[in-house]
């Protein structure tokens, strides 16, 4: 039995990350993953010879001076191979026969689209203004002395559909604005204004591509958590969490392995972290209810393409595609898939991709039959479905790549059960909990739990993606740290 300051379920983005940070504080820090392998959404599989994405393609707010610089230099992921993407049209979306372009900035990006729709740049300045603002205060949540509840802002309690319709006039120009957004639900019943604004204003301030796969980012943050004497272990798949007179005091693995700390932070979707806790006189029926009935986003389906050599030039930006301006339903629609994000890697050397990912939402209820298979036996049927939507996809992607079928050398494609079977995250949900501006008190969570030294990390508590999960994992360090010390982190370094 081994003793350990902070004891980490899950090496997910934010458990690295609260690991990273955490050791560098002197802490003795212990990451438990279940599977071979560490990264969770991040780590990427050797597939014909090439390393594959599973859901890293692009972040924002890099720069010096946006608003994940000082983060991301602190952690050393500065020190990464980042490509700036293409500053006139970093994502380019194309409805129908029309292409429309956001550029870097915020005047760029308001005069770009102004061009194409001159009656909508008041409402385009306003958008860009509350962009701005509510980036500005992404890590409010640990600034010391601040006086206003991060968790009752008016932006969560606000519909970022209800919104746009009331700042915009241009159905064509609100469909545009959220063509861009497969990197997040568009839920008209439930998004929140501030999760769609912060997301956006970080691509907006700068958007970059890795020269490489996602196992860069998981690979420094190991030698970090290394050269600070943390440890990762592998292959330790936690199945209880260990109470004792009202604390963890341990975590038992399925090899037999227990794990004693004195801090336990879950980087496992919250619905999971409560299954195992079997036994606590703190986390009542009420929590585990409460978490148990939070709804979770959809799921995505990934088409990854190796291309034969030659047969396409490198594109630096992402490109979406949709066949009409229905950018908020169509994933709901029977039929062929009609919504596409195409994401092409950064060539290792010259000018010619060689790997492209393709994504579109699948929702639950498309692939629910299969929910008690397993990986490599879920049978013919699953198959078919899997080739037919990759035949679908790059369908779609040839409205902007003609001829792409025949560049393809080899092609591989995960589901959301891929996801559910690798990090147990409820329904493959590729960004967590659902949060709902109708009661943002019930589906935003705190880093805290009733347990006083167990605490939640992970794009399930307020905001998704590499930015949301940056930004929750200083939320929840700084509960073992304190508010101050997590906020220099974010400050100029």
């Amino acid at each position: 039995m081994s003793k350990y300051d902070i004891v980490i379920i899950g090496s997910g983005l934010g458990g690295l990350q609260c690991a990273s940070i955490l050791g560098r504080k002197g802490y003795k820090v212990l990451v438990l993953e279940r599977q071979t392998q560490p990264g969770g959404c991040m780590q990427s599989y050797h597939r014909h010879g090439e390393d594959l994405d599973t859901g890293m393609h692009y972040v924002g707010g890099l720069g010096e001076g946006n608003c994940l610089h000082s983060t991301f230099k602190y952690l050393g992921l500065t020190e990464l191979p980042w490509q700036l993407l293409d500053p006139e049209g970093f994502d380019r979306v194309t409805i129908g026969d029309r292409t429309f372009k956001y550029a870097q900035g915020h005047e760029a990006f308001v005069e770009t689209l102004a061009r194409e729709f001159p009656n909508e740049r008041k409402g385009l300045e306003n958008y860009a203004h509350t962009m701005r603002e509510v980036g500005n205060h992404l890590f409010d949540a640990i600034k010391p002395r601040d006086e206003v509840d991060f968790f009752t802002t008016s932006l969560f309690a606000s519909s970022t559909y209800e919104y746009l319709h009331e700042t915009f006039h241009d159905e064509l120009l609100i469909n545009a604005l959220c063509g861009s957004s497969l990197k997040m639900e568009l839920a008209k019943d439930t998004l929140p204004l501030y999760n769609f604004a912060q997301a956006n204003n970080s691509f907006v301030q700068g958007s970059y591509r890795l020269k490489g796969d996602g196992n860069l980012i998981v690979n420094k943050l190991l030698d970090n958590i290394r050269s600070f004497g943390g440890e990762l272990a592998c292959n330790a798949e936690v199945e209880e969490l260990i109470e004792k007179d009202g604390k963890l005091v341990a975590a038992r693995c399925k090899n037999g392995e227990i794990y004693e700390g004195d801090f336990f932070i879950s980087n496992a979707h919250p619905a999971v972290t409560c299954d195992l806790v079997k036994e606590s006189t703190k986390l009542k029926k009420v929590y585990r209810n409460r978490i148990a009935r939070l709804e979770n986003t959809y799921g995505m389906y990934t088409v990854s393409l190796i291309l034969k050599p030659g047969q396409l030039k490198y594109f630096n930006w992402n490109q979406y595609i949709y066949k009409q301006p229905n950018v908020w339903d169509y994933y709901k629609e029977e039929g062929p898939v009609s919504g596409i994000l195409i994401s092409c890697r950064v060539p290792e050397s010259g000018e010619d991709a060689r790997i492209l990912d393709i994504l579109t939402p699948l929702p639950w209820d498309r692939i629910e039959r299969w929910e008690n298979t397993r990986i490599g036996h879920r049978g013919e049927d699953y198959v078919a479905l899997k080739e037919r939507m990759a035949d679908e996809c790059i369908a779609m992607a040839e409205r902007f790549i003609p001829g792409l079928h025949n560049m393809v050398e080899a092609r591989y494609s995960t589901t959301p059960l891929t996801y559910r079977d690798y990090t147990l995250t409820p329904n493959g949900s590729a960004y967590g909990v659902r949060k709902d501006y109708h009661n943002p008190m019930m589906t935003l969570l705190s880093a805290k739990t009733p347990i006083p030294n167990l605490y939640l990390t992970g794009q399930s508590l307020t905001l998704h993606g590499l930015l949301g999960v940056t930004m929750t994992s200083l939320f929840t360090v700084a509960e073992i740290i304190g508010k101050e010390e997590a906020w220099k982190i974010t400050q100029t370094v």
